[in-house]
């Protein structure tokens, strides 16, 4: 996983009010979660806030990122958990944060990557990738920027399911049933098989 350094301030304006003045200074309101549990024994929030340009790196990019996070010159590591955008204008509206340790797994989506010219691909097929990422457990030490799947065997109408897949190191968290990726039929490999029979 690639690091990011990004600097924020802490805020104490904090609801509707405190956001929309924070964002009218060019700044995104945060929130970062950590170790930190309230009475309730939830974890506490504590509230930041970053230039909007300083997130764009970020934000805008097909890349996962540890974040080393600086709040008023105190360090943390920490993965982008939750991001709102304004519905019309796509503005970033607020980011959470959440701590992270070496030792404590968590989960993240991570994106996948095909590798290979698929042989249904080569007898005429389309290959189809239905997801984009893949949810895994794991330390964020372990966690890779992408999913590498070999597709090479991967036949004219067939599929590959999450349940097929393992990557050392990291537990795949999303359902076993989803299909990752497969070989469509196309026209002409549909009339090809026809020529052949």
């Amino acid at each position: 996983m690639k690091s990011i350094d990004i600097k924020g301030v802490g805020r104490t304006a904090n609801g509707k009010k405190g956001a929309k003045l924070t964002r009218r200074e060019g700044y995104v309101p945060c929130n970062i979660y950590g170790e930190k549990k309230g009475d309730n024994g939830l974890p506490v929030a504590e509230s930041f806030a970053v230039k909007t340009e300083d997130l764009r790196k970020l934000v805008y990019t097909p890349d996962i990122f540890v974040v080393n996070l600086d709040i008023d010159g105190t360090p943390h590591k920490a993965v982008m958990k939750e991001l709102q955008f304004h519905p019309v204008t796509d503005r970033i509206l607020h980011i959470d944060f959440y701590e992270v340790t070496e030792q404590k797994p968590i989960i993240f989506e991570v994106p996948i990557k095909l590798n290979g010219l698929a042989d249904g691909v080569k007898a005429g097929g389309k290959l189809v990738a239905n997801v984009r990422k893949l949810k895994v457990k794991a330390p964020y030490t372990q966690i890779p920027d992408r999913l590498n799947i070999d597709v090479t065997s991967l036949a004219l109408g067939k599929t590959i399911k999450v349940a097929e897949l393992s990557f050392e190191g990291l537990e795949l968290i999303t359902s076993p049933s989803v299909v990752v990726c497969q070989v469509k039929m196309t026209r002409s490999a549909i009339s090809a098989a026809a020529k052949e029979q």
